[in-house]
């Protein structure tokens, strides 16, 4: 079997501080100094409208702790320094995170992730949450980030049904995210939606059977009635655009040559030598003889090597193979098995992305649950390895090229509502900010915030979330842009007060 992989991860634990302000000396809250001002914005009646960033998704689940660090809460607490009101959240009961039934955690709802120092892998905490997924909140909510959301879903008359994260807070059955924003009467909002419209398709590797990319006409149906909407009366707020999600971490930690020799080894014993003679030699001179040997070589003895993955863009040789393998001298089980597997599949690339999903399946044996495929044959039975990893956990350059193509149109879109309310809408640059962490990273309060799993200081264990001293940085940028747009001069916090991990036990938060 295929040994774990393991990341060093550095975790800063640090504890939230507030500042004092002195009135008669200057404002340590300002840009300037000067005493704090609004500018031309009304702040009282703050609505937050998006997605899990909005709601502090982080480390794999919606928690209580990681709600507090949500950017649109860190926003919050600046404007109750010119006169912003209560920012309510509906805050999950614990920091396990995710949803429980009748005592069961939830599939695909949590626990949150912690890093675990012995065996050096992000792991789920133990217990069960506390929040049942049938349980539904009263009152109204200034925070709507709904994780899972995309832009339509905020107009769809039936998401708290569809959505758990909704249903616990929507006025009714048949409420709109956007329905119950607007009849709080806010008189500022701010929308980051469209992550998951780009994002659900990324991270299923391009399988538009388990997650579709949105169409670039309905997104641009979807937010040009939501901005109608929210601006109406000349309602002010600040909007943001998308970064490229193929940048973030969840698709550079698992590389495509992840398969080193010590992987490769069990029981000390290297099996290098024993797979190239017993799958990858007569593979390779099969395919070389239906002229298609580039998809499968020998892997070397030394180095790292790539892994096996399914190309649903190569011409399916399943047949041919077959024929192949049998003509020479294949029993017919077998060479009908690896015909059947190998049809359409190649050893992964440079420019191939790997899923951080499938950090934990590699080597592992195919699951129809897990992975969508089970192996006819046990002796092809570790993904990667003898067994080709499905299409949910890569994404090939076309895909990325088809995903940066949609976000780019999205973005059009977006820049083109911020450019048509100029007068009452704010812009953030996501994009630009994604590619500066990406690109040498960004220093603020002696913090280098840069892109890298991690130890980057920005991005939480779920390769996606920002970590709360991250979600800082997104609250300091939507602050820079509300200061240029409306005439304030929110100096922003202090990175510094916020963590990077959270911890395994939540007493030591």
């Amino acid at each position: 079997m295929i040994k774990n992989f393991k990341w060093l991860l550095l975790v800063s634990l640090t504890f939230v501080a507030c500042d004092s302000s002195d009135d008669a000396v200057s404002d340590p809250n300002s840009t300037d100094g000067t005493p704090l001002t609004a500018g031309s914005a009304d702040f009282s009646k703050y609505v937050a409208i998006g997605d899990s960033f909005a709601a502090g998704y982080s480390d794999g689940a919606l928690f209580a702790a990681g709600q507090q660090n949500a950017y649109p809460n860190i926003l919050a607490s600046q404007f109750a320094l010119v006169g912003g009101g209560e920012f309510t959240t509906p805050f999950m009961a614990d920091n396990i995170g995710g949803f429980s039934s009748g005592g069961v955690q939830v599939p695909g709802f949590g626990p949150r992730l912690f890093f675990n120092t012995v065996t050096s892998l992000p792991n789920p905490v133990s217990g069960i949450s506390g929040t049942d997924i049938s349980t539904h909140l009263t009152g109204s909510f200034n925070n709507m980030g709904i994780p899972g959301a995309k832009s339509f879903h905020l107009l769809f008359d039936g998401y708290a049904a569809a959505n758990p994260y909704f249903g616990r807070i929507a006025s009714s059955s048949t409420a709109t995210v956007l329905g119950d924003a607007l009849a709080q009467s806010p008189t500022f909002f701010s929308l980051w939606i469209g992550g998951n419209d780009e994002l659900g398709y990324a991270t299923a590797g391009g399988d538009a059977s388990l997650n579709i990319l949105t169409p670039t006409n309905i997104f641009d149906q979807s937010y040009n009635l939501l901005i109608s909407q929210l601006v109406a009366g000349g309602r002010k707020g600040v909007i943001a655009n998308l970064p490229s999600v193929t940048t973030l971490p969840y698709f550079h930690v698992v590389q495509y040559n992840q398969l080193t020799q010590a992987n490769l080894t069990v029981n000390n014993v290297n099996q290098v030598n024993a797979l190239n003679a017993q799958l990858y030699g007569p593979l390779h001179n099969a395919l070389a003889f239906l002229g298609q040997g580039d998809r499968i070589n020998l892997l070397s003895t030394t180095g790292n090597n790539p892994m096996l993955m399914v190309d649903e863009n190569l011409t399916n040789l399943s047949s041919s193979l077959t024929a192949v393998l049998i003509g020479g001298g294949l029993d017919v089980p077998t060479a009908t098995a690896l015909g059947q597997i190998f049809g359409k599949a190649r050893q992964t690339l440079p420019t191939d992305l790997i899923c951080l999903s499938a950090a934990t399946r590699i080597g592992q044996v195919p699951s129809v649950a897990l992975d969508g495929t089970g192996t006819p044959s046990p002796l092809l039975s570790q993904l990667g390895v003898t067994f080709p990893l499905p299409d949910r956990y890569v994404l090939m350059p076309t895909e990325v090229t088809e995903i940066e193509t949609a976000t780019a149109a999205y973005n059009a879109t977006i820049e083109a509502a911020a450019a048509a309310n100029t007068e009452t809408i704010a812009l953030v640059d996501a994009e630009s900010i994604m590619h500066d962490l990406t690109i040498g990273g960004i220093v603020s309060n002696g913090y280098t915030m840069t892109a890298t799993y991690v130890t980057g200081n920005t991005f939480s264990l779920d390769g996606i979330h920002p970590s709360p001293k991250g979600y800082a940085l997104i609250a300091n940028k939507f602050l820079e842009a509300i200061n240029e747009k409306f005439g304030s001069n929110f100096k922003g916090v202090n990175l510094g007060n916020y963590r990077v991990l959270f911890p395994q036990d939540p007493a030591n938060f």
